[in-house]
């Protein structure tokens, strides 16, 4: 199933989605910050990914190009 809208899509929905699909590891790859890469969790990537737009971006980008499975 693909996204075409972030509408109604909280970012702490669409990053615990994406983890679930992508696991903490190849999220770390596919966009390489540190809050995915050291100690990763929920919690601290909200924190960061809220203070920082392009990262924040590049995220919603891979969410809304992933074809997650119905």
């Amino acid at each position: 199933m693909r996204v075409q809208s972030l509408n109604g899509i909280t970012l702490e929905s669409l990053l615990t989605r994406l983890v679930e699909h992508y696991g903490w590891h190849e999220l770390a790859r596919r966009i390489d910050i540190n809050c995915f890469r050291s100690e990763p969790s929920v919690k601290s990537s909200l924190k960061f990914l809220r203070r920082a737009p392009w990262a924040r971006t590049q995220v919603e980008a891979l969410f809304l190009d992933t074809d997650f499975p119905d």
